[in-house]
């Protein structure tokens, strides 16, 4: 129980249903859709579509999604990858021909074709009881009506300012600046293409005057995307076979590649073969290990992962559990590893905004679901007359020949963003999910190991302060004291403070035994989680 002298919050609690997302506008929206009688996945569609509104920085419709999805009673878990491809054209000829090796983050060559709202379609089709016609209405009218700017989105949106001013994006720019804290922003085409998809369906966006609008746009700024693009990502969207680990006497699950949930089950191989540590869930051997741990499958996610359908991931090899023994064995709690081994070796031979949201019906249903632009505003590039702002999610690719991750036509990049669902004896136990470009799979494991290893509850586990490795050196929240701080540089590590926080994240643990679901938002964003 968290000490009530502190700030801080407690967890939700409710009997009936429950959604935690990073809006409260996008939780209502859910909560509304619960209890008018729809499931979990018809609620989470309603949330993720009223976020691409009104948290515009961090997703919308000219984006990707991955959902997992439990239904109630069938003890499985259903994966669907809903992210999109590369154009037809996108051959590293052209690419090496041009001298590109690096787009930038505004450039139309980070733009693939928008996965999010074929994979809505593909979702509901399968598993909800409502259309899109429904569920996109609280969407439309936060476009229509306007909505008043948040804290976090604000921070977000200013901190963002220039690369919207770079793009050319000045609709997001209302008299020249960003939207203050409480300035009311309106989406008129955003909610036309809105009403367009609700009454046709995702042929609508694919098809016809919207795509036509993101072709023109893509083209005009040297794209290489075509109307024939966007019609075949309608659907591209795939229900796929989700990957696992047993952890800690639970199943967890993620999405298989070319998704880096991966990354999260490697990390949780490491790191089960310890106890807790003994200097508790901030204490500097814990973080140690946990950055040890992953600064080790980092590197291999940089070297493997890949689209699976046109380059070989070597999922059985690198979630072998004598492979993570070896990399276990790497790992010293005296001192920071100074030069790490090739990917793929040990012992054996051979930031960024996203939302997550997670819904849990009165059946049992459990929906976790993500949706993301990639960077701040995705590349920026706005295709102004339908209001569809582009991700960039092909800067995940790699624009060098012969590796994995290649650009190549019709590919998919490889992904940051990363469900997650936890289960025991196949009955699901929490959906949770925690953002962050890159930071994800530290932060699910972080979440998951605060929750499981160290007894907090699902709030408290969110709440945290964080910690990531990345590019060589350690960014720590301010949260973390200063002695954990000197520790960890004592044992090698070059320690630098974050001026924004660590993602965000979302969970809702289901207590079978006492019939009650358990909620949590994390506080760096404006989100809550509530239930009824």
């Amino acid at each position: 129980m968290r000490d009530f002298h502190l700030p801080g919050r407690s967890p939700a609690y409710a009997a009936r249903g429950m959604a935690a997302t990073s809006m409260p506008g996008a939780t209502l929206a859910a909560l509304d859709v619960l209890r008018g009688g729809g499931n979990a996945l018809d609620a989470a569609i309603a949330a993720v579509a009223v976020l691409g509104v009104i948290e515009p920085q961090s997703t919308g419709i000219g984006g990707d999604c991955f959902c997992l999805y439990a239904p109630a009673g069938e003890r499985r878990v259903v994966a669907l990858n809903g992210s999109g491809r590369a154009p037809g054209a996108a051959t590293i000829d052209w690419y090496e021909q041009h001298g590109i090796t690096a787009p930038e983050d505004i450039s139309p060559h980070g733009v693939t074709i928008p996965g999010a709202v074929g994979a809505w379609e593909a979702l509901l089709a399968a598993h909800g009881t409502r259309g899109l016609n429904d569920l996109l209405l609280p969407a439309i009218r936060y476009a229509e009506q306007g909505f008043p700017v948040t804290p976090r989105v604000a921070a977000d949106w200013a901190l963002h300012a220039d690369k919207l001013r770079r793009s050319g994006a000045t609709a997001f720019l209302p008299g020249g600046a960003a939207p203050a804290p409480g300035d009311r922003f309106v989406q008129p085409a955003l909610a036309a293409t809105l009403r367009a998809i609700a009454a046709g369906g995702a042929r609508a966006f694919y098809e016809g005057a919207i795509a036509a609008d993101m072709v023109a746009t893509l083209r005009a700024r040297g794209g290489l995307h075509s109307e024939a693009d966007f019609a075949a990502g309608r659907v591209a969207a795939q229900f796929v076979t989700p990957i696992r680990t047993d952890w800690r006497g639970y199943e967890v699950w993620q999405c298989p590649p070319n998704g880096s949930g991966l990354v999260v089950l490697m990390m949780l191989g490491i790191l089960g073969g310890y106890d807790p540590a003994p200097d508790g869930p901030l204490g500097a051997t814990r973080l140690h290990r946990h950055l040890e741990a992953a600064r080790l499958v980092y590197r291999d996610r940089d070297a493997f992962l890949a689209d699976p359908t046109q380059a070989e991931v070597p999922v059985e090899r690198l979630l072998d559990p004598a492979y993570l023994a070896s990399l276990r064995r790497l790992i010293r709690d005296d001192r920071a590893l100074r030069d790490l081994p090739r990917a793929g070796e040990a012992a054996l031979p051979a930031h960024r905004d996203t939302v997550y949201l997670c819904v849990v019906d009165r059946d049992g249903n459990a929906c976790s679901l993500i949706n993301s632009t990639f960077h701040s505003f995705g590349s920026g590039i706005l295709a102004e007359r339908s209001g569809v702002m582009l991700h960039n999610r092909g800067l995940g690719f790699r624009f060098e020949r012969g590796h994995p991750n290649c650009i190549a036509p019709n590919k998919r990049p490889m992904h940051t963003i990363i469900p997650g669902m936890l289960t025991q004896n196949g009955e699901a136990v929490m959906p949770f999910g925690v953002m962050g470009g890159h930071f994800q799979p530290m932060g699910q494991t972080l979440f998951l190991t605060n929750h499981i290893d160290y007894g907090l509850d699902v709030q408290e586990a969110l709440d945290l302060p964080r910690v990531m490795a990345l590019g060589g050196r350690v960014e720590t929240e301010r949260g973390v004291p200063l002695a954990v701080i000197d520790m960890l540089s004592r044992l090698g590590h070059a320690v630098d403070r974050v001026a924004m926080p660590h993602g965000g994240g979302q969970a809702i643990r289901i207590d079978r035994a006492r019939g009650v679901l358990i909620g949590g938002s994390d506080p760096r964003k404006d989100g809550m989680a509530l239930g009824y």
